[in-house]
């Protein structure tokens, strides 16, 4: 293959609807050559063609990119090529003319290469469960016998006509509980029962059972009841209508008769369980992504959480709120996010642009809406640029400090106006967001949510953003790292830049950063919050009694406290970006206490003290001084204290049997 000659630009006017700067977009795109075009998938393609096996392409246009992927396939194009829509959200704007830096931008981003996202796969044999309560999941059945393998399930069924012929088994019961996913639902049914073959006006079902069991491929859910499963729209496999419907229950059979075969998906998080804090000895600590996940795909798993795979719907609220990042979201990772947010938000500044609004969006929800702003409205304004996520649910603290250390003036997440029950991740970074970035003199209303399901509410909200500056001085720094230490990077870096900065910020309850304060005075140095402290914030000292604190490793799980007998540890959750913060300060020290035999340390004095002391006080075995000496012996001489006194040798073995020799072979007491 021939040596790469970087990276080549196609920019296109579409036919002179885009006004372009190509001299701007040139000194933007540093280290690349940059073509103008106006036509390009069309009169001027054999100059796309003529690139083609030269190195990356990158081409601004999005409508044809099914063309310009076929070409590049039929010349076994060996290097990357990427498209990006300047048209609909730049150049077809009120304000395009100025949108010469948001144009460098959405280049300068589709050139962060993401990487690959790791695949789960179901497998469905089309084994299918109708389960309703009237003849509707038994027309239901009957639209799909020659799709699939059936068996039609009523709960607590009225007067039902038995069918003719008998296609697929009809039986009774309801479902107590179900689990498990497409082409492995595990489901208990009260109420059991099967049909006599000889029912004749009705269906006559035999005597119930209660507790049987059953398996299916997928479920087809037509009963009107209460769903299955939390958030039933997520569930793989399982297909829910209202049964007075018809066009709910029609659209349903059509999904259902194509679930057969096998389907891959995004495995959406990457799960590292040796740095969860969930548990420790029986303690719970950290329960963020099991009180937050919409589906019900984390489950407790000793001292970590497990995440099925096969369940999980990607919406990343797990890895948003993930203190020690042992969840992280993979689709893509938040350090290639970072990546490309870094890329688009420099080349935007460099450009010459002033004021960055990054507008975070979904591309089911937002790129519909922005393309309808474009081409039915006045378009994004030039400062607006729009960055498309997977799921705006995964969005993390670190990407949103990232931004305004980058050099946005303001973020905002478009949302629909239908409510969602898997926001409180979401609303929970912007809130720590809004804290910080008011404490660093940012002001208040920086990151926030944007509602909107037409263009013309959008248009309106975007027209009435504040005009507001981003840091005067951007950060250019790299993320790279895992997710907490990007985070802490990405706060750090914005601290530098703030306005106002402080060291100490005080956050809300839940906020992955804080402090532990102790009451030295009822510590015993017992040491079993060291034992319990999953990330080793809290460390002791294997030369003296000593227990020392780093704060930028705490993520406030509360395993410390809930762990102390003493009860004297609590929480504080604050951010502190001070240096002292990184390394690990004295919460308290004592003497050790030294065997009053043999002088090894083996204990805190003050608690051996306080022992003997209340010992000879209250109890009478330790009234006298030899029993009280051996509070003050360490483990090995108190057992040979405690020998020496009974006659007992602690080394010494059993009577050693005498050796037999020759001569006593020869006078017969060998034998």
């Amino acid at each position: 293959m021939a040596q790469p000659a970087g990276r080549t630009v196609f920019v296109c006017s579409c036919e002179d609807t885009t006004p372009l700067d190509q001299a701007g977009i040139a000194r933007a795109c540093t280290g690349a050559r940059v073509e103008g075009a106006r036509q390009l998938c069309r009169a001027e393609l054999a100059r796309f063609e003529a690139a083609l096996g030269s190195g990356d392409i990158t081409v601004a246009c999005t409508q044809e990119a099914p063309l310009f992927a076929e070409r590049a396939g039929d010349a076994g194009h060996g290097f990357r090529l990427d498209t990006v829509n300047i048209r609909e959200h730049a150049g077809w704007s009120r304000e395009a003319k100025r949108a010469t830096p948001k144009i460098a931008a959405l280049l300068a981003g589709a050139a962060v290469a993401m990487p690959a996202t790791p695949i789960v796969s179901y497998r469905s044999e089309g084994v299918t469960l109708v389960y309703g309560r009237d003849e509707t999941a038994i027309e239901a059945a009957t639209a799909l016998a020659d799709r699939l393998n059936l068996t039609v399930l009523l709960t607590r069924p009225g007067d039902i006509v038995p069918p003719a012929t008998t296609t697929f088994p009809v039986v009774k019961g309801t479902i107590v509980r179900a689990r498990g996913h497409l082409g492995a639902f595990e489901l208990t049914v009260d109420d059991f029962a099967a049909p006599a073959p000889s029912s004749r006006a009705r269906l006559v079902f035999g005597a119930p059972r209660d507790g049987a069991t059953s398996r299916c491929d997928v479920i087809l859910d037509l009963a009107g009841g209460t769903p299955l499963f939390p958030a039933p729209h997520k569930r793989p496999g399982y297909l829910r209508a209202d049964p007075r419907d018809p066009v709910a229950v029609q659209k349903a059979i059509f999904k259902a008769a194509e679930l057969v075969g096998q389907f891959d998906k995004p495995r959406f998080v990457t799960f590292t369980d040796g740095l969860c804090a969930h548990s420790r000895s029986r303690k719970t600590g950290c329960t963020r992504c099991l009180d937050l996940c919409p589906v019900g795909a984390i489950q407790p798993a000793g001292d970590h959480v497990a995440i099925d795979a096969m369940i999980c719907a990607g919406c990343g609220a797990c890895a948003a709120v993930c203190p020690t990042g042992a969840a992280s979201y993979a689709l893509p990772p938040a350090e290639a996010l970072m990546r490309r947010l870094r890329a688009m938000l420099l080349a935007y500044g460099e450009a010459g642009g002033r004021g960055a609004v990054v507008l975070v969006h979904e591309g089911e929800h937002g790129a519909p809406l922005l393309d309808a702003l474009a081409r039915f409205g006045e378009g994004l304004p030039a400062r607006v640029i729009p960055f498309p996520v997977n799921e705006v649910t995964a969005l993390g603290l670190e990407a949103v400090a990232a931004a305004f250390a980058f050099g946005a003036a303001e973020l905002r997440v478009l949302l629909g106006t239908r409510h969602r029950d898997d926001l409180a991740a979401l609303e929970r970074t912007l809130a720590l967001a809004e804290a910080v970035l008011g404490a660093w003199g940012f002001g208040p209303g920086r990151a926030s949510l944007l509602a909107a399901d037409d263009p013309e509410t959008l248009a309106a909200a975007l027209a009435h953003l504040p005009e507001r500056d981003g840091v005067a001085t951007p950060r250019s720094f790299l993320p790279m790292g895992d997710k907490r230490g990007v985070m802490q990077t990405a706060l750090k870096e914005l601290h530098k830049a703030a306005p106002a900065p402080v060291e100490v910020v005080a956050l809300p309850a839940g906020a992955p950063f804080g402090t532990v304060h102790v009451d030295v005075a009822g510590c015993t140095l017992c040491l079993a919050c060291v034992s319990a402290c999953p990330t080793g914030a809290l460390r002791d000292n294997p030369d003296r009694p000593m227990l020392s604190f780093t704060e930028e490793a705490c993520v406030q799980c509360g395993l410390c406290a809930s762990t102390c007998p003493e009860q004297v540890i609590t929480l504080e959750p604050r951010l502190n970006v001070a240096a002292e913060a990184a390394g690990p300060r004295v919460v308290k020290e004592e003497e050790p206490y030294p065997c009053i035999r043999c002088g090894r340390p083996f204990g805190v004095k003050s608690t051996v003290e306080r022992i003997a002391a209340k010992l000879a006080a209250s109890h009478w075995m330790y009234r006298g001084s030899a029993n009280l000496d051996l509070i003050r012996m360490c483990e090995d001489c108190r057992v040979i204290a405690v020998t020496e006194g009974e006659g007992i040798d602690p080394y010494a073995g059993p009577p050693r049997p005498r050796p037999v020799t020759s001569e006593d072979y020869r006078t017969g007491e060998g034998g």
